[in-house]
């Protein structure tokens, strides 16, 4: 085995060895064994090799190219296998070459944790979608290990930097890889830290659909990317994180579960309307459910016109006599709460307006016109 792919590890034997000081080829055959799709990396380098000079002209696809079908690496994470024989062909010849994992395949989410000197971003990039306010003192959050350990002890949950009994690695720049396995159909896409469109926290990237991540025991000309502890299988993707995925858009549209459950406040004006049509209760739920679910975008999901046709059947609902005016502005105060944390305000007033447009049509679910 060569002297710069020789890796330690302080376990001893059985699982905890495994990974943590096998050559490139038996890492590989590890990897695929576990059901995880593997592609090659350049020797020393976390990124894939060059792509073979067709795949590099202009124009050309991963979707309609060949060379996957004749046994090539070109196109990164897409020429990822399960293939054991193809695994033998890459690193059998080429056991200089690194292993990486292709996430959405292999049903993982990695939550990529940095360490690296870069200058904080605006409070508002921190912890996307989160409010800081400015009498906090943010400046001792430099690195994602503080992001995310904040973020963890806001929702009341383990930080998954410290998370025992899942994989683990360490790697070289003094970051972490934290593994999980996905239990369910739902395609969690991939993200950096740095993203103004989808982040769960700054210096916390996500490596899911759309991404691969370095398997644990590589080494580069860095260094080793060492597993830490006895683990090594993914648990499963905690739900409380799960939860501050989706709310960071890390779902594809048409995958985002729709409408959300209908947050605090909102639910006692639900229930309040229990007592009559289940009509009423219907209508309600489902106006509050759209507006609660723009949670989940930051823009472009039309929350002001939600909010606004909300407030206009709600203030029917309050002129009918199925709910009381208090209860109905609660609701839906509550909700635009939760969806727009920072643009109380700007909801207010959408409220006001619509209930005063909606009270002069008082609304009857069921009746006839």
């Amino acid at each position: 085995m060569p002297a710069d792919l020789r890796v330690s590890s302080s376990d001893s034997t059985g699982e905890a060895s495994v990974a943590a000081g096998l050559p490139p080829l038996a890492l590989a055959r590890w990897c695929i064994s576990h059901g995880w799709p593997v592609h090659p990396l350049a020797p020393g380098r976390k990124t894939p090799p060059a792509n073979c000079s067709e795949c590099r002209e202009p124009g050309h696809s991963h979707r309609t190219c060949p060379c996957r079908a004749a046994g090539r690496w070109c196109h990164g994470f897409h020429a990822a296998t399960l293939d054991a024989a193809r695994v033998h062909q890459w690193w059998g010849a080429r056991p200089q070459m690194g292993v990486a994992v292709a996430c959405g395949p292999a049903n993982l989410v990695v939550i990529d944790i940095d360490a690296h000197p870069q200058s904080q971003p605006p409070r508002n990039r921190l912890l996307p979608g989160i409010e800081i306010s400015d009498d906090i003192d943010v400046s001792a959050m430099t690195t994602g290990f503080h992001t995310l350990a904040v973020l963890a002890a806001l929702r009341g949950q383990e930080n998954p930097a410290e998370d025992t009994t899942t994989l683990r690695v360490r790697t070289p720049s003094g970051g972490l890889h934290v593994w999980y396995r996905t239990t369910d159909a739902r395609r969690w896409q991939s993200s950096s830290g740095s993203s103004t469109t989808r982040a769960l926290a700054w210096q916390t990237d996500v490596r899911a659909d759309g991404g691969y991540i370095i398997a644990p025991g590589t080494t580069t000309t860095a260094g080793v990317y060492t597993p830490l502890g006895t683990v090594r299988t993914p648990a499963p993707l905690p739900e409380w994180l799960a939860l501050e995925l989706q709310r960071t858009q890390h779902l594809p549209a048409a995958h985002v579960p729709a409408p959300r459950p209908v947050p605090g406040r909102a639910r006692q004006a639900v229930a309040a309307a229990r007592g009559g049509d289940n009509q009423v209760l219907a209508v309600l739920t489902t106006v509050l459910a759209e507006v609660a679910d723009c949670a989940g975008t930051t823009e472009g999901a039309g929350f002001s016109e939600k909010l606004n046709r909300a407030a206009y059947t709600v203030g029917g609902l309050v002129a009918g006599g199925h709910l009381t005016e208090k209860d109905a502005h609660d609701a839906l105060l509550e909700t635009a709460r939760h969806a727009r944390p920072a643009q109380e305000r700007r909801a207010e007033a959408i409220i006001r307006s619509g209930m005063t447009a909606g009270a002069r049509r008082p609304l009857h679910p069921g009746s006839r016109p």
